[in-house]
């Protein structure tokens, strides 16, 4: 059992004592827990509870499952990924604490590199965080003793950028991101692939593909469409990106918000 295993098992059994398998909330009581063993542990920054709970507002209203728009998202952001000269897979704390082993997993299926990236950057968050992506089998983690480049326009400690990551990508993947990074990404002519709940966000704006969907749903999801792109000519996947639409994509997302909610009041109100 690998290191990554092993913490998997132990976090298992701690969660099971805490809450019953039979919960209506279980998997959703059990990203909570994943998230507040981070906070203690010191890789997840307080804020990092509050963007998680905001995330699950989000999930409620479109159902919490991958929806159809995700999907088109995802099919665009594999294509990106594969196609991709130096493509990088940012990383903060609520990412480790959630979906450690599935990022490292996609990272080897396309060949990207893994940078640690925090709003609230600490050298204890930053290695803590390495320490658990090397542990789930990542080789390389970038971003702990090399942030020495900056992004420009940007003044918060997110601009701390390795000069063999994520200053030189073509294609940068941000889970769970803040829109200022997002923006200042794009303006230095890099794809930026978000993944966010919030379809409202600057976030989810201003990338070039968003992926409204839950972080441990769209990973596992996003690294499946890349094995079976994989085996299509690069000239079909560099159509799926020419004829990807993110507004567009973004609309059909806030539609079915819209839809769904009518639908549950109609319920309601029978």
């Amino acid at each position: 059992m690998s290191a990554c295993e092993d913490r998997e098992e132990k976090d298992k059994n701690v969660f099971k004592a805490l809450i019953p398998k039979n919960h209506p909330r279980y998997e959703s009581l059990l990203l909570r827990e994943k998230i507040i063993e981070g906070l203690n542990e010191g890789y997840v920054a307080q804020a990092g509870l509050i963007a998680h709970g905001r995330g699950e507002c989000f999930d409620y209203l479109i159902g919490e499952k991958t929806i159809d728009p995700a999907l088109k998202a995802i099919d665009a952001a594999a294509a990106a990924l594969i196609l991709a000269k130096h493509p990088v897979i940012s990383v903060n704390g609520n990412v480790a604490a959630l979906v450690p082993k599935e990022i490292v997993e996609l990272a080897k299926k396309v060949n990207a590199k893994l940078e640690v990236n925090l709003f609230y950057r600490t050298e204890e968050r930053v290695r803590k965080i390495a320490d658990i992506l090397r542990r789930c089998g990542a080789d390389e983690v970038l971003g702990v003793d090399d942030a020495t480049a900056s992004i420009p326009e940007l003044f918060s400690e997110r601009r701390k950028v390795s000069p063999k990551g994520i200053y030189i990508a073509d294609v940068v993947l941000v889970p769970l991101e803040d829109g200022d990074r997002t923006e200042a990404l794009r303006k230095m002519g890099k794809t930026v692939i978000a993944i966010d709940l919030n379809p409202l966000s600057r976030t989810s704006r201003s990338a070039n593909i968003t992926i409204v969907d839950n972080v441990v749903r769209a990973i596992p999801k996003l690294t499946e469409r890349v094995e079976e792109l994989k085996k299509l000519d690069r000239e079909v996947l560099r159509d799926i990106l020419r004829n990807y639409d993110n507004d567009r994509v973004l609309a059909e997302v806030i539609t079915y918000i819209m839809n769904r909610l009518k639908d549950l009041s109609k319920e309601l109100t029978k």
